[in-house]
């Protein structure tokens, strides 16, 4: 990608043996972490920890982003959904990761976030940065259906359950990756890949991330269980 989008030098580049994907670690040499928190908090961007971004919300642990983004294997060209925008910050990684020539970065990335002042905030960060994603505010779990289906879907909020409307949008063999949990009890990563009417569902450990808000996950309807199998037919 272009020179002028470098950030800092990869500050935990040696103490993140288990993130192997080197166009992973690529990605987050290029973006600058910095930029996207808040100025009273950027002293401490380089660390390896969540910071408060407004509206309850955090930038995640850098770990977390990378880990997540290495189960999904975003491809360029690859069509990603990304659920809850927060920051920008994933949003950045995965505009980075999908990049081809020719197209503005994050012509494949479409994010969702349920709070205007945060796809705002994002939407501005990202644009001088160089990334152009889509970016619209509304209900995660009722992803985006008018630009479905997708090759990958990351979540970046908790769900009580699979919402139903995600797993629909994600292409026969995409993969999603979610964390599902409660808000105080426990929560578990999960990467699923999609192959016709089978679900591979594979718990990637325990994380705690602020809770998956939808009036969607209240209809057992629109909610999917994941058990700790690691193959399920829906």
């Amino acid at each position: 990608m272009s020179a002028d989008r470098r950030g800092p030098p990869f500050p935990w580049a040696d103490t993140w043996p288990e993130i192997s994907d080197a166009r992973v670690r690529a990605a987050f040499a290029q973006v600058p972490r910095d930029a996207f928190v808040d100025a009273a908090y950027r002293r401490w961007a380089e660390r390896d920890a969540p910071l408060p971004i407004g509206e309850g919300q955090t930038i995640s642990q850098p770990f977390v982003v990378a880990l997540m983004t290495q189960a999904l294997r975003p491809e360029p060209a690859n069509r990603i959904l990304e659920i809850g925008t927060g920051s920008g910050f994933q949003t950045a990684i995965l505009c980075e990761l999908t990049a081809v020539e020719d197209r503005p970065a994050g012509d494949f990335v479409y994010s969702v976030e349920r709070y205007e002042s945060l796809a705002q905030r994002a939407a501005a960060t990202l644009s001088s940065l160089g990334y152009a994603p889509h970016i619209q505010v509304g209900d995660g779990a009722a992803g985006w259906p008018d630009e479905a289906p997708f090759d990958g879907i990351i979540v970046t909020a908790a769900a009580r359950c699979l919402p139903r409307p995600l797993w629909s949008q994600l292409a026969p063999g995409g993969r999603m990756v979610i964390p599902i949990g409660g808000e105080y009890g426990e929560q578990t990563l999960w990467r699923l890949e999609k192959s016709g009417d089978a679900m591979q569902a594979r718990a990637l450990g325990p994380v705690r991330f602020v809770p998956l808000i939808s009036s969607l996950l209240e209809d057992p309807e629109q909610c999917l269980q994941l058990t700790r199998q690691r193959t399920r037919i829906l």
